[in-house]
């Protein structure tokens, strides 16, 4: 195994590449009752296009098949996975983003129970036209949740506004026309493609012995036989580096009390995987402190203008191929709203140049709040993206970020803060009958 050490922590992170291909990471935290573990395949909604494995031609499945293969892995002929899991003390569970999937489970005790239980489970699917006819209607119904929801619509508005063309625009869990066409065999098919040992990994975080936990995992890989990896073909739209692929403005009328807007940045340029990715993401974060901190000098003035209130957030979105920034919130003038938050936008520079002691002030700010993250085995192993950011973890955050300058952030600002990348989309109350 390789071992990363991290002194400031005392921390060391074990890695392992098994024969089959899977990547095992192991980080060991004395003192800790509960240990965390996530299984994880590079398979997330945005791949609805690819080629399967064992074939050479590019095939279009239906959209949410990765959510509907998530929900699907838990039932097997004669059990269900949560029932074991049950039996040992653990807690399970499993999501779906736009790039990965993941299945993961916490416990106190019978580690090794539980974790041969999350590999048994993920490496042995079963699907049949019945089950698979029945968990339709399950999800269908989550779906329609979804629709109702303001906020999900408002967020899922604004990706469509910001990829149009792109495979991201369509909710994780897909429409209930598009999964009402799933099949056993497309099931079979996309599992086969991204379910290989070499296009996943397992995170195992807690109180354990690193080489014991390897052992167990190496045994229980050791007896299964897989066919050769397939190098994975997927076709994902490429988008247009200037902007001119976004759609700058849509409303929508809901029966909502307030209306609700959102404005959206795209990312515009490809993200360099690797470190450079986990720098990204740390200036972006904190060039959003800096603008939209809730002390921050634009913040307080828009709370005291009353353009926005306690609703008001942002969120930055960074996986493999794209990144976006959104601010959103409630509001009684939507067009105020979003010319506000645009105006601060295109001003950035007001906020950063020259601003060295706000900007030690965020980064001290940042990291104590990654360092109260490393507590949680939770943060540790879902912060953890091999393939978006290589071998790093949650413990080389605060390095990245203490060493963080203005023209780092300059330069983020500059390619990320573009007029042309930005749209607004708006939910308004519906007119009373």
């Amino acid at each position: 195994m390789k071992v990363k050490k991290y002194d400031q922590f005392n921390e060391s992170c074990y890695q392992a590449q098994l024969d089959n291909g899977l990547t095992v990471t192991l980080l060991p935290k004395a003192g800790y009752h509960k240990t965390y573990a996530t299984f994880t395949t590079n398979y997330g909604s945005i791949d609805n296009t690819f080629v399967p494995a064992g074939s050479t031609e590019m095939q279009r499945f239906p959209d949410g098949i990765a959510h509907f293969l998530e929900h699907k892995m838990f039932e097997k002929a004669d059990h269900d996975a949560f029932q074991i899991f049950g039996q040992y003390g653990a807690s399970a569970n499993a999501f779906t983003s736009f790039t990965k999937t993941s299945y993961l489970f916490s416990a106190t005790r019978h580690l090794q129970d539980n974790l041969m239980t999350l590999l048994d489970f993920v490496q042995d699917p079963y699907f049949t036209p019945a089950t698979v006819d029945k968990e339709k209607g399950i999800i269908g119904q989550e779906i329609e949740m979804y629709d109702d929801d303001p906020s999900w619509r408002l967020y899922f508005g604004m990706i469509g506004n910001l990829y149009p063309n792109h495979p991201l625009q369509y909710d994780i869990a897909g429409t209930t026309e598009s999964i009402a066409k799933i099949t056993a065999d497309d099931l079979y098919a996309a599992y086969r493609t991204f379910y290989h040992p070499e296009n996943m990994t397992l995170f195992v975080v807690g109180n354990f012995d690193p080489d014991e936990v390897l052992g167990w995992i190496t045994t229980n890989q050791a007896t299964k036989k897989f066919a050769a990896f397939q190098p994975i073909e997927r076709k994902i739209p490429e988008t247009a580096t200037d902007g001119h692929d976004i759609i700058p403005y849509r409303t929508i009328d809901m029966p909502v009390n307030r209306a609700k807007s959102i404005v959206g940045v795209k990312g515009l340029l490809p993200i360099e995987a690797g470190a450079a990715a986990l720098k990204y993401r740390a200036a972006v974060n904190v060039l959003l402190e800096l603008l939209f901190g809730d002390t921050s000098a634009d913040y307080l003035r828009l709370y005291d203008q009353g353009i926005i209130d306690d609703t008001f957030g942002y969120d930055f979105e960074l996986q493999s191929g794209f990144n976006f920034v959104t601010f959103s919130g409630e509001t009684d003038d939507p067009a105020q709203f979003d010319a506000a938050i645009i105006d601060v936008l295109e001003n950035w520079r007001t906020a950063v140049v020259g601003q060295e002691a706000a900007l030690a002030l965020v980064k001290k700010e940042m990291i104590g709040r990654v360092v109260f993250m490393a507590n949680s085995l939770e943060a540790i192993a879902n912060r953890y993206d091999q393939r978006l950011f290589g071998t790093a973890t949650i413990f080389d955050e605060p390095g990245i970020i203490d060493q963080l300058t203005l023209a780092d952030l300059q330069t983020v600002a500059e390619q990320l803060l573009t007029s042309q990348a930005i749209s607004e989309y708006q939910i308004r109350p519906q007119a009373k009958s």
